[in-house]
């Protein structure tokens, strides 16, 4: 069954999303920010800042107005950075019918609020709507799902029909979405993986090895685990594709703009050089901060992602951060 869905975000996950569900038949509408980039977009058939050399079928109305994109929408996708996520479903309410399903592909945490994304979601849309809240996450590089490689996802709701509705509209044979009920965990593991990533990056900047990658993944993962835990999360969440799976993605992918960031620290760069010269966001950096101050007000022990914010934020020497990491005192596993 074809549907009317809106993809709200032309990033190169947005595109991708809204490419994807195109070659599945479904009427989408993109929306564009930028007028001109949606002007150039409509006219060449092509995303030419945010994913070069791949085409926009026919049945990919693009558009920058939000009332044109979402109005009759069936499934509205919001592909949006999470520091603009709040502005941009504002603007969408007043178009939202009571039955359409939105699909949140968001992965950070609102930094002045400290509200995942499903709270910021509830927080504006009336309480009739939120049984229709999905969210997406796991490992999935946009440039790897637009050249149809295999990847699998995860997909979180508060109401299994409602998510299994999204599941059908999403799958196709190269792109798996797996249902989970754990929105905290599937949100958390989407956002912290992030922090991790630049944690890795740091260490393989400064020229550390695999031992190093590995015991960061692991320990960052044990990290993940214990805040969703404070937070209401399911442990067993942390170990799926939204968990672990991103998580390896992300702190090992050459693709990972995180882990950019983190190799560019390691080596030496001060992080606003970093971000002047990158052209996608990399929501990690943002994240650090919501996830550090959210771990002092739950009293979770997070060094790794504590020595990540003292890095980024308070320009604490690399090295630094690693002997202090390594001095911590001993324990159990």
């Amino acid at each position: 069954m074809q549907n009317r869905i809106a993809v709200i975000g032309a990033g190169s996950w947005g595109t991708t999303l809204a490419i994807l569900l195109a070659d599945k038949e479904h009427a989408v509408r993109l929306w564009v920010y930028e007028k001109d980039l949606a002007e150039e977009m409509q006219n060449a058939r092509e995303n030419r800042v945010y994913l070069p050399g791949h085409r926009l079928s026919d049945n990919i109305a693009v558009t920058s107005s939000i009332k044109d994109a979402v109005s009759d929408a069936e499934i509205i996708v919001s592909v949006v950075p999470s520091h603009v996520a709040r502005g941009v479903i504002k603007e969408l309410v007043p178009f939202v019918s009571k039955d359409t399903i939105i699909v949140s592909a968001t992965k950070g945490i609102e930094n002045n609020t400290l509200m995942l994304i499903s709270d910021v979601f509830k927080d504006i849309l009336p309480k009739s709507f939120h049984k229709n809240l999905t969210f997406l996450s796991g490992p999935s590089f946009a440039k790897e799902v637009v050249q149809k490689m295999p990847t699998a996802v995860a997909l979180a709701s508060y109401d299994k029909k409602a998510g299994e509705s999204v599941q059908n509209a999403f799958s196709t044979e190269y792109f798996r979405v797996f249902t989970n009920s754990d929105v905290i965990g599937v949100e958390l593991g989407g956002a912290l993986k992030n922090v991790i990533a630049i944690a890795t990056g740091i260490a393989d900047g400064m020229g550390f090895g695999h031992n190093t990658r590995a015991a960061i993944i692991t320990r960052g993962l044990a990290e993940m685990t214990r805040f969703g835990i404070a937070m209401g999360a399911e442990p067993a969440t942390f170990a799926g594709l939204s968990g672990l799976g991103d998580l390896i993605l992300t702190c090992t992918g050459e693709l990972s703009r995180n882990r950019t960031v983190g190799i560019r620290l390691g080596k030496g760069e001060k992080l606003k050089n970093i971000l002047a010269s990158m052209k996608m966001i990399a929501e990690g950096v943002k994240t650090t901060k919501a996830a550090y101050e959210l771990s002092k007000k739950y009293s979770i022990e997070m060094p790794i992602i504590n020595e990540v914010y003292y890095i980024l934020y308070e320009d604490k020497d690399v090295m630094a951060s690693a002997k202090d990491l390594l001095k911590r005192d001993l324990g159990e596993e």
